[in-house]
């Protein structure tokens, strides 16, 4: 490097070279090009170090992210669970209260959470697109959470609608771990979706208002995936009314075999 580099170099704060190197490491559009509203020299914010709230660019807009660290009484473990939220048109938020529950639940084995707005809900950008957009949405935050946390193995989460998309992204993102709350079968086109492969712990309530319990036992039936394990939670509402504890529990058993090493 000559001098004259070296100088502009020095000239550079700390926080803004690693903001750079950042964003040349993000790779949230492999192989194709951003679209046109995308601010191609925005560069993604840093991951927390501790638990916050941050904006994230994305396809059609920021996208509205919570990164949580593990409990405080949990061993803190080289693991990142997303977890994505319900239908956005029906006031699906990352802040519903069965996403809440899903994260906190993971947050106590020792992973650090990530939930995130899809575009359209709370403080992110751009409008609801029927599960496309979304996914696009769901990868963005799967790269800049794998780039900024290398070693650490990846989970998937998601409820009703959330659980689509992320089934969805399973093949093409590789989870060591799927979870799946109140997939939507019968309401949204799961025929195209390949099974996963990966360990998969569905849970759904069997007095499911909205889900029937019955086109996803058939669905599961019919994909017949290698690695799937089914909870079947009786008297139990797609909301969870009166048994998220059971939730809690549900899940915490179903993962903890899964839980990498401290």
């Amino acid at each position: 490097m000559d001098g004259g580099a070296e100088q502009v170099s020095a000239a550079i704060p700390a926080m803004t070279r690693r903001r750079l190197r950042a964003a040349s490491a993000f790779p949230a559009f492999p192989g194709r090009e951003p679209p046109p509203g995308y601010h191609r020299r925005m560069a993604p914010p840093l991951f927390p170090e501790t638990s916050g709230s941050l904006l994230l660019p994305g396809l059609a807009g920021a996208l509205e992210v919570a990164v949580d660290a593990p409990e405080a009484d949990a061993p803190t473990l080289p693991l990142l669970a997303v977890v994505c939220h319900p239908l956005t048109t029906d006031g699906g938020t990352m802040h519903n209260k069965v996403v809440t529950m899903a994260a906190r639940s993971l947050r106590e084995l020792g992973a650090t959470t990530v939930r995130f707005n899809f575009r359209g809900a709370g403080n992110s950008g751009g409008t609801f697109d029927s599960g496309d957009g979304e996914l696009d949405d769901l990868r963005t935050v799967v790269a800049w959470a794998r780039a900024a946390r290398p070693g650490h193995a990846l989970w998937l989460g998601g409820f009703s609608f959330g659980a689509y998309v992320s089934i969805r992204a399973s093949a093409e993102l590789q989870p060591s771990l799927l979870l799946s709350i109140a997939p939507p079968a019968g309401r949204w086109d799961f025929d195209s979706i390949p099974a996963p492969t990966m360990p998969w712990l569905v849970i759904q309530g069997e007095a499911d208002e909205i889900v029937d319990p019955q086109a996803v036992h058939a669905w599961l039936g019919k994909l017949n995936p290698p690695q799937l394990e089914l909870v079947r939670m009786p008297d139990t509402s797609h909301f969870f009314h009166r048994k998220l504890m059971d939730l809690r529990g549900a899940i915490k058993q179903g993962v903890r075999p899964y839980l990498p090493a401290a």
